[in-house]
């Protein structure tokens, strides 16, 4: 039975390696770490990895970073496959994870899923034809105060109705970047939906003692 991660038809590189830059950057992250505890890097060496290969983790990539940090292959895979952030398949050039656990489902990531798939016109685990959007649905990313809410590769967008996830999916399609990331409504950051209720005057500047 194969322990490969992966879908057997789909067509992998036989080698990777890092690039210079990425190698630099490597140092960087192994400086972190003591000797014996060099395989904490495994999760900022995926990421790099998947970086540097559109957005996504081919086999050789693991078994190659298996090898620099000195663990066996099936440990590697065990750690990207546990986690959503890393993608074992192709994506899009924006791939748009929409959260659906409790704190967006209970304030409206139905609709935000909605929106996604008529606008796209594809479901979860789908990739339009063009390459543009991948759409996946994942567990919570952190940002429950501001649900509902999605990420699109590396940013994030909050406080979310289903007309601002069909705008933002529009003018990606054009190939510019929204207006704003974070929350889509009036407010800021993660203070309250309904304005701040205490420590107002240092908000305004006016310090304290």
């Amino acid at each position: 039975m194969s322990s490969r991660p992966v879908a057997q038809d789909l067509e992998q590189p036989e080698s990777f390696t890092f690039s210079a830059e990425n190698e630099k950057a490597i140092a960087g992250i192994l400086a972190k770490y003591p000797e014996d505890k060099k395989v904490s890097a495994v999760m900022p060496l995926l990421d790099l990895a998947q970086r540097q290969h559109d957005g996504w983790l081919p086999q050789a990539a693991m078994d190659y970073i298996a090898e620099r940090l000195g663990m066996a292959p099936i440990r590697v895979y065990e750690v990207a496959t546990f986690y959503t952030m890393y993608n074992l398949s192709p994506v899009g050039r924006y791939h748009v994870q929409v959260c659906t656990n409790i704190c967006c489902w209970l304030t409206g990531s139905d609709e935000v899923a909605h929106a996604c798939k008529d606008t796209l016109g594809i479901g979860f685990g789908e990739s339009t034809k063009d390459g543009l959007f991948t759409l996946t649905e994942v567990e919570c990313l952190g940002a429950c105060v501001n649900a509902p809410m999605m990420q699109i590769n590396d940013d994030y967008y909050e406080d979310l109705t289903a007309g601002d996830t069909k705008a933002i999916l529009d003018v990606l399609r054009t190939g510019k970047m929204p207006a704003t990331t974070g929350p889509q409504s009036a407010r800021k950051g993660c203070e309250p939906a309904n304005g701040l209720t205490t420590l107002q005057d240092i908000h305004a500047g006016g310090g304290g003692s």
